[in-house]
Parts: C-alpha cells; sequence; structure tokens
C-alpha cells in the first residue's frame, strides 16, 4: 500500500473552513504541513479571505515559548491572520478531516537571522557571506535547530517531521532579483563558490583552509574571466582528498544534526529530503544514503522523468531505509503526473509526496486525485 501526501502552508488552512475537506478529497491520507518556513510569496486561489501571501521573512508557524530559547530563535510571521499558533490551529483542522499531519520544518534557510547574525552564516572561499544561509557546524545554529525540534515534538502530537535544509545551502538560491545566470558558472564551479569556509568550518576540517580558499578563488576567476571549465566536480578542481575532508566534514555535521533530532522526536519518524550526492548544497541535503540514520529519505523527482527514475533506482541500491517520492504537480504537464507516479513506485518509491495541494490549480488538483487513484 502507497502512501500518498501533500505539501501545504498553513495559511492554506487557517481561516478557510473548507480546506481540510478539499485535501481530502484528493483521496491522499498526509499533508506536510509548514511549521518552521523561509520566506516566500504564494497564491491563495481557494481562501476566502485573500489571494496572495507575502511571507517577508523565514518564520516559525508553531507557538513561539520565549522561555525556550536562548541566542539565536526564529520570528513569528506578521502577515495574515491573527493566531499565535497557525499550526497547531490547521493541524487541529486537518485532523477533523481524518488527515495526518506531518511536520515540515526548515532548519538553517532563513535570510532575516542571517542578516542580523552574519558571523552565523556561510561564508565563502571570497569572504563572502550568503546571508540566506546559517552554517550548522557553528554551535549556535545547532542549537537553534534543534530546539525548533523539540518545541514542535514537545507541542504537538504528530507522527513524523520532514527535515528540509538540514544542512548548507549554497550559491544556488533565488533571491530578490536573480542576475547571476549570465557568467555561465558551470556546476562545478558552483560547488566551488557553495564550500563554506566560516570560522566553524575552518576549526572542523582538517585542511590548510587559506591555501583551500585561494585555490577554490583561483580556479572560479579562470572560469568567470578566462572561460576556463571549473572542472568535472570538486575533485577534479581541488583534488581527491580536499574534496573527500569536504564529504567528511558535512557528512559529520548533517549526521549528528539528524541523529540529535532523532533523539528528540521521541519516537516519532524523521524523514530527510536528501539527495545521495555528497557534492551538493541545498535544501535537499548532499549526504551518503547508507550513512544517515532516518525513518526515510524524501528524494526530489522533479526534473527529467528519465533522471528521476534512475535516481529513485540508485538510491534503492545505496539504502534500505524507505523512499519517498517528492513530485511537482506545479510542473509544465499536470496530465503526465499520474504515469510518473506509477514509474517512480515501479522504481522502488514506497511513498509519495505531491508538491503542493494549496498552490495546484484545478486541473493540478485533478493530476493529483488521479495519481491517487491510480497508484495504491
Amino acid at each position: 500500500m502507497v502512501r500518498h501526501g501533500a505539501f501545504a502552508y498553513t495559511w492554506d488552512l487557517v481561516g478557510d473552513p473548507a480546506a481540510a475537506a478539499r485535501f481530502a478529497d484528493l483521496g491522499i491520507d498526509t499533508v506536510t504541513l509548514q511549521a518552521a518556513y523561509h520566506s516566500v510569496r504564494a497564491t491563495t486561489a481557494w481562501h476566502p479571505s485573500h489571494r496572495v501571501v507575502h511571507a517577508d521573512h523565514a518564520a516559525a508557524y508553531f507557538r513561539l515559548r520565549p522561555e525556550r530559547w536562548r541566542g539565536l530563535r526564529p520570528l513569528a510571521p506578521t502577515w495574515g491572520v491573527d493566531d499565535e499558533d497557525r499550526f497547531g490551529t490547521a493541524s487541529a483542522a486537518l485532523a477533523a478531516a481524518g488527515l495526518r499531519t506531518e511536520a515540515w520544518v526548515v532548519l538553517t534557510h532563513s535570510s532575516v537571522l542571517g542578516r542580523s547574525e552574519p558571523s552565523l552564516a556561510v561564508r565563502n572561499a571570497y569572504d563572502e557571506v550568503f546571508s540566506y544561509a546559517l552554517c550548522p557546524a557553528q554551535p549556535a545554529v545547532h542549537d537553534y535547530a534543534l530546539t525548533i525540534v523539540q518545541e514542535i515534538c514537545e507541542q504537538y502530537d504528530v507522527p513524523a517531521l520532514v527535515l528540509e535544509a538540514c544542512g548548507w545551502l549554497g550559491f544556488e538560491h533565488a533571491s530578490q532579483h536573480e542576475k547571476t545566470s549570465g557568467a555561465d558558472l558551470s556546476a562545478c564551479a558552483r560547488d566551488l563558490l557553495s564550500i563554506c569556509l566560516c570560522p566553524a568550518c575552518a576549526a572542523s576540517l582538517a585542511l590548510d583552509v587559506g591555501e583551500l580558499a585561494a585555490d577554490i578563488r583561483a580556479v572560479v576567476d579562470r572560469e568567470l574571466q578566462e572561460g576556463t571549465h571549473a572542472g568535472a566536480g570538486l575533485a577534479d578542481a581541488i583534488g581527491a582528498e580536499r574534496a573527500l575532508e569536504i564529504y567528511r566534514h558535512r557528512r559529520s555535521v548533517i549526521g549528528g544534526l539528524v541523529r540529535e533530532a532523532g533523539g528528540l522526536a521521541d519516537g516519532r519518524d524523521v524523514l530527510l529530503m536528501a539527495t545521495d550526492d555528497p557534492q551538493v548544497t541545498g535544501p535537499d541535503v548532499g549526504v551518503e544514503l547508507n550513512g544517515v540514520e532516518v525513518a526515510a529519505f524524501v528524494l526530489k523527482c522533479w526534473d527529467d522523468e528519465e533522471a528521476a527514475i534512475s535516481r529513485m533506482k540508485a538510491a534503492g541500491t545505496r539504502t534500505g531505509v524507505p523512499l519517498v517520492a517528492n513530485v511537482n504537480a506545479l510542473g509544465e504537464r499536470p496530465s503526465e503526473l499520474p504515469g510518473l507516479v506509477a514509474r517512480l513506485v515501479a522504481a522502488g518509491a514506497s511513498e509519495v509526496r505531491y508538491y503542493h495541494a494549496g498552490l495546484a490549480s484545478p486541473a493540478r488538483l485533478a493530476a493529483i486525485r488521479a495519481a491517487v487513484q491510480e497508484v495504491s
């Protein structure tokens, strides 16, 4: 039996008494509900009170108890309805409709906190700060992330947490008016710019970080200014030993954070948004799938269908942990969604999550409903 679920925002539900029933009508049994999330502008086609929500900054949608926080702490949302516990209100509505709620938790993606505490953000080889990306190697960020997990688990009887951005975000970030595409940066150069060399990372890497930074700058500058391709990957660009040490550091920090989050979860399932390429940074963390202890990996299957199928099959050979296919119902060809889901399940996915029930048009909701009906 395949479990089907869909992502949703709290503002899709709070203030709309028909929302939970509308989600249940899709045939899903689970809603992956935003509990802590980055800034976003979202349409709300069905809501009786608004059509566009502009979430100006990263925020916690669960009840914030001031006495539980020290140091870094999330902000409350200032938009939409006046409700200090939007996650609780929304999850209660879902439960009343017979739906299971997972807490969707974004941990290290917060421009507002990165701007206020730049010393805790990712810092590249040019000593430039990525303010949207908190560095999980920083003890204050580590404690912040775990406090989010602990607060959700202490306050809500949810069966599972889905962790997003449980590691480093890198160069790629759709922010402000993005003007980086014309430089023709290769994937390798972008990955080089994504290596964090903040003081916490520098202290943990068994490398000459000054020399590494200089070498990264030289490789990236050659590509930017001379058109010389940076290489096939980090090992090619900076050497295999240094690439492996960077992966070791990332694996240690991400694995430790996930392990401690699991300890705080008190029997709840912990699902990790991930990819099996340790070179990757981003919302879906790059990890070796056989080296992280979770209840399931959530694999993004948004790109080319054949690539998604291949990724699912390859992941199944590398881990015995259940795999959840995160599929995009907002893509260009919603009518093909049922076929994609069937192929992903045949390739090894035991569960499916549809992105995104609150953002979907009638045609896309129909595609989700059809996929659920056809793949059981």
